[in-house]
């Protein structure tokens, strides 16, 4: 873990029981003297480092070293349209799209969209937030749900999406927002709504499930 979210952070003092204590004592195994860094959801940008300053049976005491404002994020912005696949299936990849850096996920209700997926947004940010902890990334991702692809468009007129076609991603330069199908593709009607929109596929002769495409367009155009 490369620090923790606390709504205390910054505090001169910080005193740490409960499952916390548990994680970093019993778990994580450290010992006075050691240095933990933290951030508060409020101002994620500042990073504060602590000292553990004493540990008692059941919590710890840490004192503040220094507080700086510490960027982390991806060096290229990402944001990308998802059709609505399975939540179980959304839920094993945020944690890898979190790693890769991508900056936004605009979730679309698309005519193939299982109706009955349900989008828990608040265990989406639960799931983002531990990513974060882990990876170091300093930037909240955004997360936000449309009705239909023809409502997403209205909103992001300047898209590439994943298709069957001729070009390859790599040949389509500095892509900014990208639309992904969910399984069964996109219909007839979705295909004349992006008749304008630059298309692209990814080289394998492998038929990819929708959350591995969202991994590997979101892989090659950010790393």
């Amino acid at each position: 873990m490369i620090f923790i979210f606390h709504e205390s952070a910054g505090n001169e003092v910080l005193t740490l029981d409960g499952e916390l204590f548990k994680y970093l004592v019993k778990v994580r195994r450290h010992h006075e003297g050691d240095r933990i860094d933290f951030r508060t959801e409020k101002s994620p940008h500042m990073l504060h480092c602590y000292s553990i300053e004493h540990i008692e049976a059941k919590a710890l005491r840490l004192r503040l070293l220094h507080s700086s404002e510490h960027v982390v994020k991806a060096a290229k912005s990402l944001h990308i349209l998802w059709c609505v696949i399975d939540a179980k299936s959304i839920e094993k990849v945020l944690p890898t799209l979190t790693e890769l850096g991508v900056a936004k996920i605009s979730f679309v209700d698309c005519e193939r969209s299982q109706r009955n997926f349900k989008l828990d947004f608040r265990r989406f940010g639960r799931i983002v937030n531990a990513s974060m902890q882990q990876c170091g990334r300093s930037e909240f991702m955004e997360l936000e749900r449309f009705e239909s692809l023809q409502a997403a468009l209205s909103c992001y007129t300047d898209l590439v999406y994943l298709d069957f076609c001729d070009t390859p991603l790599k040949e389509i330069p500095n892509i900014e927002t990208v639309l992904v199908g969910c399984e069964g593709g996109f219909s007839k009607s979705e295909r004349t709504l992006l008749a304008s929109q630059r298309c692209f596929r990814l080289d394998t002769p492998m038929v990819l499930r929708s959350e591995s495409a969202v991994c590997a367009a979101a892989s090659k155009i950010l790393l």
